[in-house]
């Protein structure tokens, strides 16, 4: 009797639920014509903000200025073995110059060395499976002289390697005996990659890093020396983890130069981005001359720039061009610029105060292309 009662009380109970539910789903049911209903009609109640490219830029110029706010630093300016990355030369401590193929000044001429390599071996022939064959090197006389550089007034040059304790001390006696004209270096893919250095028997402290790291050249300024106990270079009695009468090593942005010398650099996070201009799409750009100007760079005498990318001097840009050309700095770029209308990709500038013959660029051989 007990549980015929419980189960009675269980079914209605479960009854009144289910009634209570339906009537539930029927209040809340909505009403034909009522603002909830089909896709059709939620859509017509949603609203939607729609970004003008003044918005675009606000919120662009906002980000940039919250990561130069917060110190933000792109992972190739970041220390330890990476502040090494761009191999900087320096003039007792300032940057001169940058050891890559696509920023060779181009006076710089090849000193071609005759190697041997290899070659197709035909089946059923005495051939060796080589052939003689040149390679190309540069004399470190002949770059040091391109940029600039009195070599009869140079106290001490050091290349360095991965390693302090790899770098090459050359004296400036060194520089001027005659097994300096043996000591060159080439690049990792004959036009490309790291620089690696060759060094003749008995040249220097007979050191021979398998690259180049940097570069330093010590005219006016007291050379540091090398200090095997600490591994690394003092002076002042204070060991020089960066660059010697500098600090960190420059790196990463878009480098420029005016006639072969270096002369600035485009870092995005030092843009202004209240001196940039908004393009249709939103996106920020900088006037080129403007920023050359506000660097101390004379534009007045600029007859041409080149456009360098991929160690390679892509596309020629005329002064009148450049007068009006504008650059942007946005992810696209992949860590250089975006030059003027076309979008020139570039990851280096040369620029120069006259006009340049195509005998007076480097030429590369079809072998050497990659």
């Amino acid at each position: 009797m007990r549980m015929l009662l419980a189960l009675t009380v269980l079914g209605l109970s479960l009854g009144t639920l289910a009634a209570c539910g339906e009537a539930k789903e029927k209040q809340d049911a909505p009403k034909a014509g009522s603002a909830v209903g089909s896709g059709a009609d939620l859509s017509k109640q949603m609203v939607l903000r729609k970004e003008t490219p003044e918005d675009i830029a606000k919120d662009k110029a906002e980000a940039l200025k919250a990561e130069q706010e917060k110190g933000w630093v792109p992972a190739e300016f970041k220390t330890g073995a990476s502040r090494w990355k761009d191999t900087g030369v320096y003039l007792d401590g300032q940057p001169i110059g940058f050891m890559t193929f696509g920023e060779l000044p181009i006076s710089l001429q090849p000193h071609w060395v005759k190697d041997k390599m290899s070659a197709e071996k035909r089946p059923g022939t005495n051939d060796p499976g080589w052939k003689w064959g040149q390679e190309r090197f540069y004399k470190w006389v002949d770059y040091l002289k391109s940029l600039g550089v009195d070599i009869k007034k140079v106290k001490e040059l050091h290349v360095y390697g991965p390693k302090f304790t790899q770098a090459i001390i050359a004296t400036g006696k060194d520089l001027q005996s005659p097994l300096a004209q043996d000591f060159l270096f080439r690049f990792g893919v004959s036009v490309g990659g790291k620089a690696i250095p060759r060094l003749p028997a008995g040249f220097a402290n007979g050191k021979t890093p398998d690259k180049v790291s940097a570069v330093m050249i010590y005219v006016n300024k007291t050379p540091p020396k090398l200090d095997l106990d600490e591994a690394a270079f003092v002076l002042d009695g204070k060991v020089v983890l960066g660059v010697p009468y500098y600090g960190e090593p420059l790196r990463g942005g878009v480098r420029i130069y005016l006639d072969d010398k270096f002369a600035t650099v485009i870092k995005r996070q030092e843009l202004d981005a209240k001196k940039a201009t908004t393009t249709p799409d939103g996106d920020l750009h900088w006037g080129f001359y403007e920023f050359l100007t506000s660097k101390g760079v004379d534009t007045k005498k600029i007859v041409e720039a080149w456009v360098v990318n991929g160690e390679r001097r892509r596309e020629k840009i005329s002064a009148a061009e450049l007068e009006k050309l504008t650059f942007s700095a946005g992810s696209q770029a992949k860590g250089g610029v975006l030059m003027g209308d076309k979008k020139l990709l570039a990851n280096a500038i040369t620029i120069f105060t006259r006009e340049l013959k195509p005998e007076d660029l480097p030429k590369i051989l079809d072998e050497e292309e990659y």
